[in-house]
């Protein structure tokens, strides 16, 4: 759907986006040591679609629903369910720290994804807030020198994957409301999902359930939140401002965990701050410098 470009409301439902994803992340954590890591999807996706099953009702029911651009619905979650599963993978295979640090190369590809198909334009401000960012996060994680395995190119995949969803996202903002999307979403990855989910289910403990509900909320949430700051922004401009998950998780993990944040987190966190207010102090763009569907 078209609407007025306005950074403090891109801002705002990105900052959101942030908060559900961080605390999915606790969730996810708690959860996934008990189930298995397809089980949290699946339940995610399921109980997700019904917590958002009023706000469909409320938007005028499972007609309105309807979309001529299924397939680019059923794309986007494909590759985005792709992506999660490649991410979830290489968990298995490297130290977290490489992971995040690779992982967030996802910008980059968004970046370049959008000039390339939505012909959104590649500015100075937007290479320096992306550079800056890179950098905040390898000061932060410091990834380990050494050959290449198996699992940093699982996740170099997965943030391949990030970014051709993101942009896709984008895409569908044109036309299609921010609850179609989550709700086609839901749908497509539930029936992606029930197999793997399936073949190693358990029954979950009874203590398990309301963080089985937080991961179920915070994973709806926190797309409806990215979708409609893609409304307001254009995906390079959104898509830098996802670095600041890297700090705020360093200071979750200190809260909760005992986690030590050093030199290497505060700088890096400062990096990351500077390209987000660079990215965000540029000109917001004219409503016609916004292509339409």
């Amino acid at each position: 759907m078209t609407a007025q470009p306005s950074l403090l409301k891109a801002a705002f439902w990105m900052a959101l986006s942030i908060a559900s994803f961080l605390t999915m992340s606790v969730a996810g954590r708690e959860t996934t040591s008990v189930l298995n890591v397809f089980q949290v999807l699946e339940l995610r996706s399921v109980i997700g679609w019904f917590i958002i099953l009023p706000v469909v009702m409320a938007s005028g029911g499972f007609t309105a629903m309807r979309s001529s651009r299924m397939k680019l619905h059923v794309a986007r979650n494909v590759v985005h369910y792709v992506g999660q599963g490649a991410w979830l993978y290489a968990l298995t295979l490297i130290p977290l720290a490489e992971l995040i640090s690779v992982e967030f190369t996802t910008p980059i590809w968004t970046a370049i994804l959008a000039v390339s198909f939505l012909g959104e334009r590649m500015t100075r401000a937007r290479i320096a807030s992306i550079v800056l960012g890179l950098i905040g996060v390898i000061v932060i994680v410091r990834p380990s020198a050494g050959s290449v395995n198996p699992g940093h190119l699982m996740v170099l995949g997965a943030a391949v994957c990030f970014g051709i969803s993101m942009v896709m996202v984008k895409s569908l903002t044109r036309t299609e409301s921010t609850i179609r999307i989550i709700f086609w979403m839901l749908i497509v990855q539930s029936a992606l999902g029930l197999v793997p989910a399936l073949y190693e289910w358990r029954n979950p403990p009874l203590d398990l359930w309301p963080w089985i509900v937080v991961i179920a909320f915070t994973g709806m949430s926190s797309h409806l939140c990215l979708a409609r700051a893609l409304v307001y922004a254009e995906a390079t401009l959104i898509a830098p401002m996802d670095f600041l998950r890297v700090p705020l998780s360093a200071l979750i993990g200190w809260l909760l965990y005992s986690e030590q944040i050093d030199i290497y987190v505060a700088v890096g966190a400062a990096l990351i701050l500077a390209g987000n207010m660079l990215n965000l102090k540029r000109k917001a763009p004219k409503p016609e410098e916004i292509a339409t569907a």
